[in-house]
């Protein structure tokens, strides 16, 4: 890790890269929880501080990446994500207003934008699947701020989606530790099977972080940890020079 702290470098130390990682649960938005929760309340206040770290390095595009979204084909102006799939009768433009007959955004990516419309983000957005960020990562002026959507394992107690499985706790402990500590080469050697298996849906978004980051210095910030529903929600900012 460097000596400088989360948030805009001093001169001389320039991000290149900004992340804001962040889980993706439906209830992050408030229509789907109904009644505040304190559990997702805190959630909410970590996600804002982590994107507002991001946006601190004024990055003139956010690519926000996520599962779900297929190989190629990037999000943009016009797409949507839509909520009717839970029950809710609520679409979210990824960008600017949705056209009619455009590509539909997955979840992640639709709270993902939720996220930056909360901020008062204006610039430039891109959807992008784990495996393509890399390559943006290269493409794009700095700095780039990325938005990393997705969640640690499903299986942290006996309410939780997948049950309880012993070596979930550990798994996302290690996460923790990583994202804390700034450590892309942690990130990028997380077991996807294992993360499969414990079903940790944000791994490939980790790895693919992780593996565009390797070998940067790296200043780094936890801003949330917790399994309130069983599924652990991690929250973090890094900014590398």
């Amino acid at each position: 890790m460097s000596a400088f702290p989360p948030g805009p470098p001093p001169p001389g130390a320039r991000a290149s890269v900004a992340v804001a990682f962040c889980p993706a649960p439906p209830l992050l938005l408030p229509p789907v929880e109904g009644r505040a929760d304190e559990s997702t309340t805190a959630l909410r206040s970590a996600c804002a501080a982590a994107v507002a770290e991001l946006l601190a390095v004024r990055p003139e595009v956010v690519v926000v990446v996520g599962e779900g979204a297929p190989p190629g084909p990037r999000l943009g102006p016009g797409d949507a994500g839509t909520l009717r799939g839970i029950g809710l009768d609520l679409e979210i433009a990824f960008q600017a207003r949705a056209r009619p007959g455009d590509r539909r955004a997955p979840m992640a990516h639709t709270l993902g934008a939720w996220l930056l419309d909360e901020a008062g983000f204006s610039g430039g957005r891109v959807g992008v699947g784990p495996v393509d960020l890399a390559q943006l990562v290269r493409d794009l002026p700095a700095p780039v701020g990325i938005l990393a959507m997705g969640d640690g394992s499903a299986r942290r107690s006996t309410g939780a989606p997948g049950y309880l499985d012993a070596a979930a706790g550990p798994f996302d402990a290690a996460v923790a530790r990583a994202l804390a500590g700034g450590d892309a080469g942690a990130l990028a050697a997380l077991d996807a099977e294992e993360g499969a298996r414990l079903l940790a849906a944000g791994v490939p978004v980790w790895r693919a972080v992780g593996a565009a980051l390797d070998g940067r210095t790296i200043s780094a910030r936890l801003h949330h940890d917790a399994a309130p529903f069983g599924v652990g929600y991690l929250v973090a900012s890094w900014v590398a020079a």
